[in-house]
């Protein structure tokens, strides 16, 4: 079958980067120094080795990361990314994720390894079989598997340009068996370049059997390979499936999966399910752990490996399937074990390989990243420039263990630089972040549906939930969601529950409002577009305002809404409740935006000091937000008989806003424990009698320590549909309260361990 040609099909080109990627990528747990941890599986992470993200590989020590599987290479990176932030976060504080593929120092006993502690026995005895059969330190070598699977419109359209086979299943696998072969046999290439085990560290060998420095241990006779007795024929799946099977019966292999080939391939659960289904997608097993990538593969090395998997399905291929196998084999293990700076034996047919799949690239016109091509002809040229050449240049400094240490600390540092938020998605809400930080960490399965919108899909087992915007989900109706949108109505409905609430009016036009000005002008009043939410086009008169500044007012709340309130301003210090299933999980108190002089700089100067904290940013991704100098702050300025080049005395206090929202600058103070029964109490009726499950109440309070039923003891000016719970999470002062994890087991009760 010509694939070639078939390939080169103009119907077909458009569908050839179109591919599922998904990647396991194992690590061992070491502290700071370098050395094997002596803790047990992170107890924040679900300590089932059912988790979908972070398990439990063949030691309590070695974790192994699982991405989704994705469409595309973007996506892949962004979980991958995601994984390990959450999982460095949910380690002891002084442990870090080693990262080479060769262990850390390992114990002199090897008994001492301690095998992972899983509550399934089978996974336990397993292990157990595994360490008499192999010794345990080989089997703490950790690495990169790269799951590939072509998209199924490529497959489709190479379906329909042939006639040769009648059932889609069968070419399907036809095609994988194709570069399967193909991979096996040119793999060595994959090897110089990704190669990154040129040494191994105190213990792992018994002996001096490898006492030199080569690209890879764990690609040679040295690494995780089956014995040479275990041969396995790729000329036919039949032929796959009914060695894999034989060697079981025989004893010659625990279990299926402990054929430890370079490509596994898959579809299904078992190796016989591939009889029956054909294979769906491959496992490439021979990718070191790139130590200079925190996420251990780099975008670029996965980029390539798509493209030569393209390539191995455009080349030829020899008709003497287990001699064109066996012979990549042979040349695999003299790769692996040239030395990390020596010319690869077969530099020209490297180089001519690239050239070739340089050219295909450009003949149907790929997109792939603009120096791939010549970083990779450049590490063909000069071996110091591959992974293992590298490692080993920066070993020859010190040692390679020094240089794991310094690198596995670089990136330890780097996870925990902004542990508030997930650095591969800061462009979304950072609620949302922290809401998907927890549920990976909890085992749930997250699918971000629409990124833009905020829109996530949450999976546990059997039981789905969607959730928008961080905390907008079912156990809200929409209904209720209209109505804490809309101020008057909200207002209209706890009034007649009896609950207190500002008194006011609403205008639909700007000329009527303006005709009103003597009716406000000389109490305190709020001026507020009708639906918005962050406190946006928000103006408060305490001692009453002049018609131009009542006018500003207007002009600002009207670019915000169609319909403006002004209210009655309540005096007292605002605090939002934030009510759930009928509870109070958290309370804060705000402090509008400020600054305090030092009286030499000017208020514009202290703004720029104050928005240099790292915890302050813009649109909801970072705790605190940085102050504005708008209209708005510069109105308020105005009533204090200020402006932005003003240079307060040292020690005094200028608030720049009068409404205290976090989203326009405003500080948070947890003070949860310090409110009174009563005042929750309110909060979760008056929720209540908005039909709604999940609500920020904000209240003004004149003093926390009255009661409630006082006159005039509180106000309720506003209930939010979509509350941002991180400034719950991660207050200015007080105490933590992890909104995410509460939400997460309110969907998924099944969380909450009995």
């Amino acid at each position: 079958m010509n694939f070639k040609k078939m390939l080169e099909n103009e119907q077909i080109k458009p569908y050839l980067l179109k591919a599922r990627y998904g990647v396991e990528k194992e690590g061992q747990r070491v502290d700071l120094t370098g050395k094997l941890a002596a803790t047990t599986h992170p107890k924040t992470i679900l300590m089932s080795n059912e988790h979908p993200y972070i398990k439990r590989d063949f030691s309590e020590t070695q974790l192994e990361l699982v991405t989704p599987v994705t469409d595309s290479l973007e996506e892949l990176f962004d979980y991958l990314s995601a994984i390990h932030e959450v999982t460095y976060r949910s380690m002891d504080k002084d442990e870090m994720i080693w990262p080479l593929s060769m262990p850390p120092g390992l114990p002199a006993d090897e008994k001492d390894i301690v095998l992972a502690k899983l509550a399934d026995p089978e996974g336990v005895r397993y292990r157990e079989l595994l360490a008499q059969e192999h010794g345990r330190r080989k089997q703490m070598i950790s690495g990169i598997h790269y799951n590939f699977e072509f998209g199924e419109e490529l497959i489709q359209k190479l379906f329909k340009a042939q006639s040769e086979i009648t059932k889609y299943h069968q070419f399907k696998t036809k095609i994988y068996m194709k570069i399967t072969r193909n991979y096996l046999h040119y793999r060595w290439l994959i090897t110089y370049l990704y190669g990154a085990t040129p040494s191994s560290e105190k213990n792992f060998f018994e002996d001096k059997s490898l006492d030199q420095p080569v690209r890879s241990i764990r690609s040679s006779k040295y690494g995780y390979v089956n014995c040479k007795d275990i041969q396995v024929s790729y000329s036919s799946l039949e032929k796959y499936i009914s060695d894999i099977s034989t060697m079981v019966e025989q004893g010659r292999l625990l279990e299926e999966k402990e054929f430890y080939a370079d490509v596994r391939l898959r579809g299904g659960n078992k190796v016989s399910d591939l009889e029956e289904r054909g294979i769906r997608y491959i496992e490439l097993r021979n990718i070191d752990i790139n130590p200079f990538e925190q996420n251990g593969i780099s975008y670029q090395q996965a980029e390539f490996l798509h493209i030569f998997l393209i390539y191995m399905l455009w080349i030829d291929e020899s008709e003497q399937h287990d001699d064109w196998v066996t012979e990549g084999e042979k040349r695999s293990e003299k790769v692996a074990l040239e030395h990390p700076l020596a010319i690869t034996e077969f530099k020209a047919e490297a180089e001519a390989m690239l050239n070739e799949i340089e050219h295909m690239v450009e003949n149907f016109e790929l997109s792939v990243s603009e120096n791939l091509f010549d970083t990779l002809r450049e590490m063909v040229t000069d071996p110091s420039k591959t992974l293992a050449g590298r490692l080993f240049k920066q070993s020859e400094q010190s040692n390679q263990s020094q240089v794991a240490t310094r690198l596995g600390k670089a990136y330890y540092d780097e996870a925990w630089n902004n542990p508030y938020q997930l650095a591969a998605f800061t462009d979304m809400e950072l609620s949302t972040q922290l809401l998907v930080f927890d549920a990976i960490q909890q085992g749930i399965e997250v699918d971000i549906i629409d990124r833009h919108d905020q829109f996530l899909k949450l999976v546990l087992n059997d039981h789905e939930e969607y959730v928008k915007n961080g905390n907008m989900t079912s156990k809200d109706s929409y209904i209720a969601s209209l109505i804490m949108e809309n101020k008057t109505v909200t207002k209209k409905i706890l009034h007649k529950q009896g609950f207190r609430v500002p008194q006011g009016e609403e205008f639909n036009d700007l000329a009527n409002a303006l005709r009103s000005y003597h009716q406000f002008s000389t109490m305190a009043f709020v001026v507020k577009p009708k639906s918005t939410n962050y406190g946006l086009g928000i103006s408060i008169f305490r001692e009453g305002a002049t018609y131009e500044d009542y006018t500003q007012a207007l002009t600002l709340a009207f670019k915000e809404d169609s319909s403006v309130l002004i209210e009655e301003f309540l005096y007292g210090t605002e605090y939002r409740f934030f009510v759930m299933n009928d509870k109070v999980q958290a309370v804060m108190a705000r402090i509008p935006a400020n600054v305090t002089g030092d009286g030499a700089k000017t208020i514009e100067e202290l703004v720029a000091e104050k928005n240099k904290d790292p915890l302050r940013g813009r649109d909801h991704r970072t705790p605190l937000e940085k102050i504005q100098l708008g209209e708005l702050e510069i109105l308020m300025l105005k009533g204090q008989g200020k402006q932005p080049s003003s240079i307060p005395e040292k020690g005094e206090v200028l608030y720049l806003r009068e409404n205290s929202n976090v989203s326009t600058g405003g500080d948070s103070i947890d003070v949860t424990d310090h409110i009174r029964d009563d005042y929750k109490n309110i909060a979760v009726k008056s929720v209540a009698a908005l039909g709604a499950k999940i609500s920020g109440l904000d209240l003004i309070i004149k003093d926390i320590e009255v009661p409630a039923a006082n006159d005039n003891a509180y106000g309720i000016i506003e209930a939010n549909f979509n509350p941002s719970m991180y400034m719950h999470i991660f207050p200015y002062k007080g105490k933590s309260r992890r909104l995410t994890m509460e939400l997460l087991e309110y969907l998924f009760p099944e969380l909450i361990k009995k």
